[in-house]
């Protein structure tokens, strides 16, 4: 069920962290995403690409346009279409986010005691028509299809759709993937299903819904993404920026700066790198470009480079880089690493 509603921003409400959604106004851009993703690549924080087999289809940018956001929101979540394309059968392509198993754990779905949740947000296409989404579990075998209606383009449009709780399934209730909310903007015959009831199937939108993707240019921003428990939609849970920077950086993080240690000759260092938080599991980590981390060599009357290696020991909290210098014959060198090319991540 689709409902319009006009939602007063900025109301005080005493229920905090009632919104399961992380991110919802797209305030978080720690990879400064802007571009084509791949296919389920984060773009903004919590936010994934479902993209095809036929990639490129459309872009994504934090305030994509530059248009004015709804009263209350200063960014959004920018799609525009790359092409026009017409999907096939099994094609998905959407925005998605997965919420962590914990924190629908009050919801009972799976049970006789489901809840109903609200998921609300503001909207704004440069089309018009009936749109899709779904919400889904882990395990692909629940999934509720539904529709919100666009009447005008470019223009924001707030709404709000309840879905009655899940009494079937499987839900997953730790550090696991819970339950998966997803833009549909684009999506094949296979992928959809008919919208406002629960599926044994792992439906991804709509039947019927507007395929962003089909249309060349085509644009579908979104913010004040809120989902939560009952059936009506409460004003958006304004969070303060570290708080929900803190959220998303349970599931990645991408800024080290001034790590450091003393070694001798050209000997390793192993340095332990500290998260900001205890992240959902031991994390994997990589450079975000290039094969080395540049730092400064400090000792011996000079600088030189070094070059960095990840080592396998690593936890929720922390993890070991080792770095070579390969000035040899200079002892007490201070490595400093002077650049946030390490990335760490936990996505669900």
């Amino acid at each position: 069920m689709t409902l319009a509603v006009n939602l007063a921003q900025g109301a005080s409400n005493n229920v905090t962290f009632r919104n399961k959604i992380i991110n919802g106004n797209m305030v978080i851009n720690q990879r400064g995403f802007s571009g084509t993703p791949a296919s389920l690549e984060y773009t903004l924080d919590r936010w994934r690409a479902l993209m095809s087999t036929a990639s490129s289809k459309f872009t994504v940018s934090q305030n994509a346009g530059s248009v004015t956001p709804p009263a209350g929101f200063i960014n959004y979540l920018g799609v525009t279409s790359s092409s026009a394309y017409s999907v096939v059968a099994a094609d998905q392509y959407g925005i998605q986010q997965w919420i962590e198993g914990y924190n629908i754990a009050d919801l009972d779905w799976g049970t006789a005691s489901a809840q109903p949740v609200t998921l609300s947000f503001w909207v704004r296409s440069s089309l018009t028509g009936t749109f899709g989404g779904s919400l889904g579990n882990s395990g692909g075998s629940r999934s509720y299809p539904f529709t919100f209606t666009i009447s005008s383009a470019n223009t924001w449009e707030q709404k709000s759709i309840t879905v009655t709780g899940d009494t079937s399934g499987t839900w997953l209730t730790d550090n696991s993937r819970g339950l998966g909310v997803v833009f549909g903007l684009g999506v094949g015959s296979t992928l959809s299903g008919t919208a406002g009831s629960w599926s044994g199937n792992d439906y991804r939108s709509a039947t019927g819904a507007v395929s962003v993707v089909g249309t060349n240019g085509a644009t579908f921003y979104i913010t004040g993404v809120q989902l939560e428990a009952g059936t009506t939609a409460s004003p958006f849970e304004y969070r303060q920026y570290g708080t929900e920077l803190a959220l998303c950086q349970r599931y990645y993080f991408g800024n080290f700066y001034g790590q450091g240690g003393v070694c001798f000759d050209s000997a390793t260092l192993p340095i332990s790198l500290r998260m900001p938080v205890y992240m959902r599991a031991a994390p994997s980590f990589s450079l975000k470009s290039g094969s080395n981390v540049t730092t400064d060599v400090y000792g011996g009357g000079g600088t030189s480079s070094a070059t960095i290696g990840f080592t396998d020991q690593f936890s929720p909290i922390a993890f070991r880089v080792s770095i070579s210098q390969s000035s040899g014959g200079i002892r007490g060198v201070f490595f400093s690493i002077t650049n946030d090319n390490i990335q760490v991540s936990a996505e669900l």
